[in-house]
């Protein structure tokens, strides 16, 4: 090798490490560890640990639902500047795996949060997280896929958390609820799940992920609509095609709960769902997608396909209850 492509090698790899170190320094004071206890008829005892991310300077985190599941949940918050501060749930959504605590101390260094929706695939990304207290894990790597689907379930309910982050930054044991940054210093992600040999996984950061964040740091849950449907995809059938160009597959109702609201509105099974008020469903967590908190109460029009024919229905969801 000459030595102005070593020169150049050596230059990327010190611009690679200058970025990584820098993205380290600001966002290790911002994450904490987090050891949790839950309430029991014996006092409290440990129920595990993992990682949060300070969102705010008077005292509010961000972390996993899992890394705090479990009645009566708290426990202590470990930051990298040696303080210990007990924390408290303010509210937990098992569907999107994100919880939202608050510690009982204010001067906090909040990190800055991102968009995940202005991520590329090959774009450097830091895993920070901190299953020690006072020492911060850091690994860096590359985003490594998008738009993946994570299942979740609360009770009887199963959703999909949409637009997960796959990144080969390895995720170490403590890390879930830690930071995955961007190259700005940006919280695009939070850690949630290995996803397999030196692949981890990441909830987004985006409009969907902040508006459940303010849902549970304001009233410590998150209202979603409840159509009372099981599903899944299917290719549209060829003549069904020629009617809804564009389209290639839609959402076959599999199962419909009785007594719900779908039921209700005359949906069956074998239907194919094609649309929901004009919004094309060609996948179930598209359907999810639209049975927001304002689509509670709210009428909404179902195009769908049956037995080879164009129906079109009414039906008002409910609120989810677990």
């Amino acid at each position: 090798m000459t030595a102005a492509p070593a020169d150049a090698e050596r230059e990327a790899l010190d611009a690679y490490s200058r970025v990584v170190t820098t993205v380290a320094d600001r966002l290790a004071p911002s994450v904490a560890n987090l050891r949790v206890t839950r309430r029991t008829r014996n006092g409290r005892v440990p129920a595990g640990g993992g990682s949060a991310v300070v969102l705010t300077p008077d005292g509010f985190l961000l972390s996993n639902a899992h890394v705090v599941a479990g009645r009566g949940a708290g426990g202590v918050a470990t930051f990298v500047d040696g303080r210990e501060l007990r924390f408290e749930v303010v509210g937990r959504d098992p569907l999107s795996d994100l919880a939202v605590l608050r510690t009982d101390e204010a001067d906090l260094q909040p990190a800055t949060l991102g968009d995940a929706e202005s991520l590329k695939v090959g774009q450097l990304v830091v895993a920070i997280g901190n299953p020690h207290g006072f020492a911060g894990s850091v690994t860096a790597g590359v985003v490594s896929a998008l738009g993946r689907s994570l299942p979740a379930r609360l009770g009887r309910q199963q959703r999909f958390i949409d637009n997960v982050i796959q990144t080969d930054a390895a995720l170490n044991p403590g890390n879930s609820g830690g930071a995955l940054v961007n190259g700005s210093q940006e919280v695009v992600g939070i850690n949630t799940a290995v996803a397999g040999v030196g692949l981890g996984l990441a909830v987004p950061i985006n409009a969907a992920t902040r508006q459940i964040v303010g849902s549970l740091m304001t009233t410590g849950r998150v209202r979603r609509a409840y159509l009372g449907i099981a599903g899944g995809p299917r290719p549209l059938p060829p003549r069904a095609r020629k009617t809804h160009p564009g389209l290639e597959s839609a959402v076959e109702v599999i199962e419909v709960v009785p007594d719900s609201p779908a039921d209700r509105g005359g949906l069956r099974a074998e239907d194919l769902i094609v649309a929901i008020d004009g919004t094309a469903t060609p996948r179930v967590d598209d359907v999810q997608r639209l049975m927001v908190e304002a689509a509670i109460g709210r009428t909404v029009t179902i195009d769908a396909i049956r037995d080879g024919a164009d129906v079109r229905l009414e039906v008002t969801p409910a609120e989810m209850t677990g």
